[in-house]
Formats: structure tokens, C-alpha cells, sequence
């Protein structure tokens, strides 16, 4: 199995930067995608972007242009780096996994972390 556990959340001002890291602190991610989700205050869970273990990357809309998902095989971690932050992306993140090609906004993901908190201020 495969245990994630987030970091680098926290408080900023908009237009600010932040940079998530998804650790496994189990198991490998090796042809796992991976994703992040956030979900604010009485909201749906929110897809936020996506990089597959075979093919390329997805973001949402709402942050596109403004964060990058990354990962690092060799530290085992996958990356959210978040520019020109808003305040609308306030919000918990969640960092998950799955074995298929792709992760979709729809995807019940495998493996979730705990989330990490990020609070944009305005």
C-alpha cells in the first residue's frame, strides 16, 4: 500500500507562491498518477491538477497558468507549485494516487494523504 502525507501549506498573501509536497512515506509511486484536490469551506471537493505515470499533466481551469505539478522519482515525491495565488484558492489540499493512466476530476482515487492547508489572503 501507499501512505502520502502532504507539506509546505500555509498562510500567504495573494499574489504570493507555494510550493506542496507529496511525500510517500510508504510505498512507492512508481506508475501511480498522481493528483491534488482541494476542498474549501462548504464546497465540493475540487480537482486541481494531475501528472500520469505514463503520459503528461491536467490542470484545472481555475489554476491554470498559475500552478505546475511536478514529481521527483527519485525522492519519491510529487509537487504542487502554486503562483500568483489567490484568495479563492483557499482551501484544504489533498494529495492522492492511482494505478490508472490518467486521474480525471471524477477519479475515486486509490491513496489520499491527510491535507495540508493553504490560506491565501487578500
Amino acid at each position: 500500500q501507499v501512505q502520502l502525507e502532504e507539506s509546505g501549506g500555509g498562510l500567504v498573501q495573494a499574489g504570493g507562491s507555494l510550493r506542496l509536497s507529496c511525500a510517500a512515506s510508504r510505498g512507492t509511486l512508481y506508475r501511480y498518477s498522481m493528483g491534488w484536490f482541494r476542498q474549501a469551506p462548504g464546497k465540493e471537493r475540487e480537482f486541481v491538477a494531475a501528472i500520469s505515470w505514463i503520459s503528461g499533466s491536467a490542470y484545472a481551469d481555475s489554476v491554470k497558468g498559475r500552478f505546475t505539478i511536478s514529481r521527483d522519482s527519485a525522492k519519491n515525491t510529487v509537487y504542487l507549485r502554486m503562483n500568483s495565488l489567490k484568495p479563492e484558492d483557499t482551501a484544504v489540499y489533498y494529495c492522492a494516487a492511482d494505478r490508472g493512466i490518467v486521474i480525471s476530476p471524477a477519479t475515486e482515487c486509490e491513496y489520499w494523504g491527510q491535507g495540508t492547508q493553504v490560506t491565501v489572503s487578500s
